[in-house]
């Protein structure tokens, strides 16, 4: 069994790839979580119900909650990531 890190030829792969790894799902779900969240429920109607003293623009609804849901999975992507990434002690043997 290999780490998710290294691949099959031996040498680790480089951050960047790691975390795109991550970051590319996370930003697709949650565009398609944006576009079903949004296409239900009007940005400006939940202003008004979450914080009526603040005036937003329906643009910065649509920013925030694309942001915040962006960083909800990319939460669980990275979670998932670590939960894939072995321990050093575990060996190949333990898995046989």
């Amino acid at each position: 069994m290999n780490p998710t890190d290294t691949p099959a030829t031996g040498r680790p792969r480089p951050l960047i790839q790691r975390v795109g790894a991550v970051l590319w799902p996370s930003f697709f779900a949650a565009g398609v979580a944006a576009a079903v969240f949004f296409s239900i429920v009007d940005p400006l109607a939940l202003a008004r119900i979450s914080f009526p003293s603040y005036s937003i623009s329906r643009e910065l609804g649509y920013s925030v909650g694309f942001l915040l849901l962006w960083l909800a999975t990319g939460s669980a992507s990275a979670f998932t990531s670590l939960l894939l990434h072995p321990r050093a002690e575990d060996s190949d043997e333990a898995f046989e």
